[in-house]
């Protein structure tokens, strides 16, 4: 990784970091991507949410950047998320920090 791409990815990440209220929370996702045509599909949850996205664990590791679909497997709400950080993968899978994009405001069914 460049020196140009790691500053860009610490940038980025501050971001994520001071988005706003953020509250500890497992909540069940389902995590949709295409690849070369097609869709694939991932189970996952949540360890913390806010108003603008989410650490998740999820058993796929994506590239920082990739355009992923989520499922609130509670409500059935759906958006769109732009990965932002990837972190350490453990027995259950890859720590993700995900941006929503344009998501509804009760995607959650929290009050922040």
């Amino acid at each position: 990784m460049s020196i140009s791409s790691e500053m860009n990815y610490a940038l980025k990440m501050l971001q994520y970091m001071r988005a706003g209220a953020r509250v500890n929370s497992r909540v069940k996702l389902e995590v949709t991507w295409t690849e070369g045509g097609e869709t694939y599909k991932a189970e996952g949850f949540t360890v913390d949410i806010g108003p603008n996205g989410c650490m998740a664990i999820v058993p796929q590791g994506f590239a920082v950047g990739q355009k992923l679909r989520l499922k609130n497997a509670g409500n059935q709400k759906e958006a769109e998320a732009t990965l932002i950080w990837r972190g350490h993968e453990s027995r259950t899978g890859w720590e993700l920090g995900l941006e929503l994009v344009d998501a509804p405001a009760d995607f959650w069914g929290v009050e922040f």
